[in-house]
């Protein structure tokens, strides 16, 4: 039986995804070797999520959202919802990883991200983009492994087969490959990966705003005094497309209503992206080459489809729940979306001093 779960943590998007580009991945490593648990699907307790190789102690794990953010925010009592509806305490959202790479790569990667995040926007935006990656990927891939661990006992108890979608799986074996950066000489290649965009934002110091997008691994995250909004596997192309709009905002400070609808342009263009990437991996046996090449339209079909306002202003409307702004108050007929980022009829940007809604 195929999975049907659209994978998605932003509910009732109902966007019909379709896959218009098949990974190419050419991979003949030698002394390196990277690991595919989408293989076998080999999501068990007994192996390390990185790295495929077996574990002897229960104790070899690591809490997903990591302990500096379960503690500054008193989250680990608190429930997330999974993609089953279900709910699990933030304490209990685990992955099973092993001793050597929890000292060796998880343990000094929430070192310096915590520092940073904790510091602010003006250290996190002195971050490499490798390391913002590599954390947004740990934490976005831990949350999908206990979502395909729910799913597998699911389908196992009543007798039928666990099947991801070719294109998603395809997509979640290239996020696994990056990932392995963190234990695994790796260089990349090319043209950019990710799209990846820090904006400063006035948000209550006692918010953790996370949210994921799997089907496109769509990312964004509020907290501190910053926002990240990130498309994990667009080869930069959200970015590009997204840029005029984003350079206005970049060193700006941002009412927390702004960078949500920021967040919900990228969320959107992603979706409107045709074309996905096709990554070569190669080992020179000492350090493996991830080559990339920029993302293009064809003769027959742009590289984005037509962006169409109805369904802008109901990605949209879900950014803006917190604030009860639904669908219909955001687009009426005829008119374009409401926006808190510029003046529809002048382009003039909206200062955030004049925005009335709560941070």
């Amino acid at each position: 039986m195929v999975f049907s779960n659209i994978f998605t943590r932003i509910k009732n998007l109902n966007l019909v995804v379709e896959s218009t580009s098949v990974l190419s991945l050419i991979f003949s490593c030698m002394a390196i070797k990277i690991y595919n648990p989408f293989q076998r699907f080999d999501f068990n307790p007994e192996t390390c999520f990185l790295t495929g190789q077996n574990l002897h102690s229960s104790e070899e794990q690591i809490s997903v959202f990591p302990e500096w953010v379960l503690d500054r925010y008193s989250l680990r009592d608190k429930t997330f919802k999974m993609l089953d509806e279900s709910n699990l305490k933030y304490q209990d959202i685990k992955i099973p990883c092993a001793v050597g790479v929890i000292d060796n790569a998880i343990n000094p990667l929430e070192e310096e991200i915590g520092k940073a995040f904790t510091a602010g926007y003006d250290a996190v935006i002195k971050v490499p983009e490798e390391r913002l990656f590599q954390w947004m990927a740990k934490l976005m891939y831990g949350v999908l492994y206990n979502d395909i661990r729910i799913e597998k006992r699911k389908f196992a108890l009543k007798g039928e087969e666990f099947i991801v979608p070719l294109f998603l799986q395809k997509r979640f074996e290239k996020l696994h490959i990056l990932l392995q950066s963190l234990v695994v000489p790796m260089d990349f290649n090319g043209h950019q990966l990710w799209s990846i965009q820090v904006f400063k934002i006035k948000i209550s110091k006692d918010i953790f705003n996370y949210k994921d997008e799997t089907t496109n691994l769509n990312f964004s995250l509020g907290m501190n005094d910053f926002g990240i909004v990130a498309c994990l596997q667009d080869n930069g192309a959200v970015g590009i497309e997204q840029q005029e709009m984003t350079d206005k905002f970049s060193n700006r400070l941002l009412h927390p209503v702004q960078f949500e609808e920021l967040c919900a342009r990228f969320i959107y263009a992603n979706y409107l992206l045709n074309s996905y990437p096709e990554y070569t991996v190669q080992s020179t046996g000492e350090k493996v080459i991830v080559e990339s090449s920029p993302l293009t339209g064809t003769a027959n079909k742009s590289l984005f489809d037509r962006w169409d306002d109805d369904m802008f202003a109901q990605v949209l409307s879900l950014y803006w729940k917190p604030w009860g702004i639904t669908k219909d108050e955001i687009i009426t007929f005829g008119n374009y979306p409401i926006s808190y980022l510029e003046n529809n009829d002048t382009s003039v940007i909206v200062e955030p001093e004049s925005i009335t809604l709560q941070y």
